[in-house]
């Protein structure tokens, strides 16, 4: 069925049928579901050039793709398409992903602003000094932000996870295990994000009175190899009595490196060191599969991918006009790569002897 058809049975415009199934909000509830049901059992697709004339727009919203040789396909990245693509699908919105390298990307918004080519973009890995918020706003194309910059840090729409929160949280349960001397495998502090965890994990050894030297802080692209890295140089030829004995993990990945570094270095999980990570619910790598399952703060990023599309579409239709920021709360899951600190464990078990004298 083509849309004159469609227009015809429901005895609507056709124009009144493309703003009902693109979310235009001056379309009423009761006639757009009228027109999706319709849509549905007929088997109607709309024509992409035709929407367009109809319209005004692509139908579809974008984002540009890092590329180069210094740049990794990141596996959180594909896991957030994931979502947004099964959010997509229901809302009848394409995806388009301009790749560019880095030093190009101004260019390549300037592309898609000229070739009106989607309706908006996202940005993603919102860097300290963001420049793409005022760029993108001077082209014009309505966008949503995944994190936020620090600089600016208002006046435009995100959504985040409380990654200060959360890593907050995750050092101060391993404070209140008695573990004294920390270590924190960061992600890169070029980007915001990891910035609000260290200064998460900064908050909490204040309120336990710790100095910041407490705290052996690493900041590297967060994947198996860097993880693997940085563990050794922590611990290989580290004296045992002044060595970290919790560590927190910017992400799964790097986690993967680090376990196998304390796997080669014969150290026992949580015996002679604890562990917490970074979780973002990875259907093919999960905690509990670990040797050892790792406590995490767990946050999913194919949900967050499903709700930024949610959310640019109602931008670009004007439901949502507001510079709603959006930040959702992270949960602490402890498992069994948490324990007290060595010479608390001891301490413990000397405890049962001690009562019976």
């Amino acid at each position: 069925m083509n849309l004159k058809q469609l227009s015809e049975l429901l005895e609507l415009s056709q124009t009144t049928i493309s703003r009902a199934l693109n979310g235009y909000p001056e379309v009423g509830e009761k006639t757009r579901q009228r027109v999706l049901e319709a849509a549905r059992k007929h088997g109607y697709k709309p024509n992409s050039n035709a929407r367009k004339l109809a319209t005004g727009r692509a139908g579809s919203i974008g984002y540009v793709l890092p590329v180069g040789h210094n740049v990794d396909l990141d596996p959180h990245f594909v896991e957030f398409l994931s979502g947004m693509g099964e959010h997509a699908l229901t809302r009848e919105v394409d995806l388009s992903l301009t790749p560019a390298p880095r030093e190009r990307e101004t260019e390549a918004y300037r592309r898609i602003a000229a070739s009106r080519s989607v309706d908006g973009v996202y940005l993603s890995s919102m860097r300290n000094d963001e420049q793409r918020i005022s760029l993108v706003r001077e082209l014009g194309i309505p966008f949503l932000a995944h994190g936020r910059a620090l600089e600016p840090a208002n006046g435009y729409a995100f959504l985040d996870i409380d990654n200060e929160g959360a890593f907050h949280d995750a050092a101060r349960l391993l404070l209140q295990l008695g573990h004294q001397r920390l270590a924190f495998i960061n992600g890169d502090t070029n980007f915001a994000f990891a910035v609000h965890r260290l200064n998460g994990v900064i908050r909490a050894m204040n309120a336990h009175g710790l100095p910041v030297s407490a705290l052996q802080h690493h900041s590297a692209a967060m994947n198996e190899e860097n993880g693997y890295r940085l563990a050794m140089a922590l611990f290989r030829d580290a004296d045992p009595a002044t060595r970290p004995t919790g560590v927190l993990s910017a992400s799964m990945f790097s986690t993967l490196g680090i376990v196998r570094a304390f796997n080669q270095l014969g150290m026992r999980i949580p015996d002679d060191v604890s562990i917490i990570t970074h979780d973002d619910v990875f259907p093919f790598l999960k905690p509990e599969s670990f040797s050892v399952p790792l406590t995490t703060t767990r946050s999913s990023i194919r949900a967050a991918g499903a709700r930024i599309c949610e959310r640019l579409v109602n931008i670009i239709s004007g439901k949502e006009a507001a510079h709603v920021q959006e930040i959702w709360p992270v949960e602490l899951i402890v498992r069994a790569s948490t324990g007290p600190a060595p010479a608390e464990r001891r301490i413990v078990r000397r405890r049962p002897a001690e009562a019976a004298e």
